[in-house]
């Protein structure tokens, strides 16, 4: 009975004057021991001078509780804080104790008043381990009675002996909702190894062998060490993936919640985890002074990176944020987001940026100081198969946008660009170089600054790898990729919008800004892991099919294009790319032609395309076959060949 009123009760605590009145008790009953031990448990002393002593003592320990607030504490989950508490309690009223005996013994306020100093040593120490062995009598006792068939149960590994592995055993089994058994620590550290702590043993790595987590019954490791490199991480999770358990991890200690370790901030390692480059850290950051009293545009503002921008930039003291974009749903979707976190100073505008008209009413409305263009088609297959599209938003869009801003002297332009434009080998990649090098051409004119940024593949992004991974996890594979060889570079979204917003703020114009992003990771690798730490076995639960590579998809990515080399900026992770010298009257004029001609038939746009950017070659495509006679052309021959079929 007193088992099922504890569970049923199990969210209502004791009164906190409960505490105090017991603690109080407790002083006065250690007071009186204090007393018989001093006096050899005999009665060999004035017990009137007891009963005159013990009102004051009770008085000076109630001040000292009511100041440390140890009384307030949840007694059921007592931790060293509790008991940092308790100690420094006792010590005030100690000396609390001994200042009043000084005082009276000085200036004679009460009549032979006076507590023996061993009587009040002995009693801080009996009070202090009544009070520590009260709380946890009763804390050991209440986990005894809560124990029910309706609590589960289960064990874990804690990798890492260290403090914060320590931390993290005390939120476990502290939880009074979920009944946690840590069999053991793991750590390489000879010294701890053999050891225990807390009553759990510290075992070497070498432990983790199937036989020893089916034995014990392990159903989750959770590695417990702070500011773990990538590259590290990714070590310590191969090592143990093949194990039949979940694999998790703590938080960095500046995401505890006030301070304090939360056993629902212990996630999943998520292989964003397992990167081998280190988050980048924006230094010397001058994003708040660019910003301060600007009118901010943001085109594609509800796409993966744009909203993310939208998200940074709202934490500035800007005039107006514009946010541009043409999926309804998505814009709206932003809104509501910002609205729940506290942000109204933005206006959302359903919009195209191909529909110039209604871009110029937007500049003329808000006259915006900084315009960060993140509106673009990108996924590679879908791009190849419809290049006119691809034209229109990725090149005639950007243009439209860089035009207005040069007319309505925008001070500053920012762009988003892609590894894709970098020696292209699809119709996307090569828009993106195209609008690169049509904002290069503007450059030379007016007051406008052109900044372009450059990065890999986004973490998360809309129709990025590890999310389509995801959901064929969940459907029970195949997981599907492309190649075996496959590689490409990553970065987070927070990290994608940080680049663009610093970019914007260093930049003087003309440059391409881009991205030390560490190793390039195999995607083949990279599914593996996800299967793994996802608590399957690959490939015997979930297995990985190899579909061959799509039209227009390169093995690997780069960041920089033939002929072009770096220079530093003031931080080591981001540079500047000395791009080749273009031809910039005859490039305009050929992407102005792009950008108005209507050449609904594919081969006549990549041809287009091909001339502007010799680099574009085609892979894997049915444009290959444009680049057989590449620069054997006329392009007059070629241009007038192109207006001849328009016109049948």
């Amino acid at each position: 009975m007193i088992r099922k009123y504890l569970f049923e009760n199990r969210k209502h605590y004791a009164s906190k004057w409960t505490v105090l009145f017991i603690d109080l008790c407790i002083v006065a009953i250690s007071f009186i021991v204090a007393y018989f031990i001093r006096f050899n448990l005999s009665f060999d002393f004035d017990v009137q001078k007891l009963w005159t002593q013990l009102p004051v003592v009770i008085v000076l320990f109630l001040v000292a509780f009511l100041i440390s607030g140890s009384y307030k504490g949840v007694v059921r989950h007592t931790g060293i804080k509790d008991v940092y508490a308790i100690f420094n309690a006792i010590c005030l009223a100690s000396i609390g104790a001994i200042g009043v005996v000084l005082t009276n013994r000085f200036l004679e306020l009460v009549n032979e008043f006076t507590i023996p100093l061993s009587i009040i040593i002995i009693n801080s120490l009996l009070t202090f381990l009544a009070l520590t062995f009260s709380r946890y009598v009763f804390k050991l006792g209440y986990e005894r009675l809560i124990q029910t068939n309706e609590v589960p149960t289960k064990n874990v590994m804690l990798y890492g002996a260290g403090e914060s592995g320590i931390i993290t055993h005390n939120t476990l089994t502290n939880h009074s909702q979920m009944k946690v058994k840590v069999v053991g620590f793991v750590d390489n550290n000879l010294q701890k190894i053999g050891k225990q702590i807390n009553g759990v043993k510290v075992f070497d790595k070498s432990i983790l062998t199937p036989e020893f987590v089916r034995f014990n019954n392990i159903t989750e490791i959770i590695f417990s060490i702070q500011n773990i490199p990538p590259k590290q991480l990714r070590g310590l999770v191969n090592e143990i993936v093949d194990l039949p358990v979940k694999v998790k991890i703590i938080p960095p200690v500046e995401d505890w919640i006030n301070g304090e370790l939360k056993v629902s901030q212990i996630k999943r390692v998520q292989i964003e985890d397992l990167l081998d480059r280190p988050p980048i850290k924006i230094k010397n950051s001058r994003i708040a002074k660019d910003f301060d009293d600007k009118v901010i545009m943001v085109t594609g503002g509800a796409g993966s990176i744009g909203s993310e921008l939208v998200r940074q930039i709202c934490k500035y003291n800007y005039r107006t944020l514009i946010v541009v974009d043409q999926a309804e749903s998505a814009l709206y979707d932003l809104q509501q987001e910002l609205k729940q976190s506290g942000f109204f100073n933005y206006v959302p505008v359903v919009g195209d940026i191909r529909d110039k008209n209604k871009m110029r009413v937007l500049f003329e409305e808000y006259k915006p100081d900084r315009i960060f263009h993140a509106a673009a088609y990108k996924h590679v297959p879908l791009m190849e198969q419809n290049p006119y599209e691809a034209v229109k938003i990725n090149v005639a869009g950007t243009k439209n946008i860089v035009d207005l801003a040069v007319d309505f002297k925008v001070e500053k332009f920012v762009f988003v660009s892609t590894d894709k434009a970098v020696n292209p080998t699809n119709v996307m990649g090569a828009t993106k170089r195209i609008a690169e090098m049509y904002i290069s051409c503007r450059q030379q004119e007016g007051k406008t600054k052109f900044i372009t940024t450059r990065f890999g593949n986004v973490l998360g992004s809309n129709g990025s790898v590890i999310p389509l991974f995801r959901k064929q996890i969940e459907k029970g594979g195949p997981l599907t990729v492309t190649h075996k060889e496959i590689t490409r570079y990553f970065m987070t979204i927070p990290e994608a919008s940080q680049l663009v917003l610093e970019a914007g703020a260093m930049g003087k114009g003309g440059e391409i800004f881009i991205f030390d992003m560490g190793e390039s990771v195999k995607i083949l690798d990279l599914a593996k892991n996800m299967i793994r730490l996802s608590g399957l076995k690959y490939p015997e639960e979930v297995d990985i099919k190899i579909t061959g590579l799509r039209p227009g998809e390169k093995l690997y990515e780069e960041l920089l294009a033939n002929g072009e080399n770096t220079l530093p900026t003031y931080h080591d992770k981001i540079m500047i790319s000395k791009v080749r010298e273009i031809d910039y009257g005859n490039t305009r004029s050929m992407i102005d032609e792009l950008c108005i001609s209507n050449l609904f038939f594919k081969d006549n746009v990549v041809q287009l395309m091909k001339r502007i950017v010799p680099e574009y070659i085609s892979n894997n495509s049915d444009f290959c076959k444009l680049d057989t006679k590449k620069g054997e052309f006329n392009p007059d021959e070629d241009k007038s060949k192109i207006v001849s079929q328009l016109n049948n």
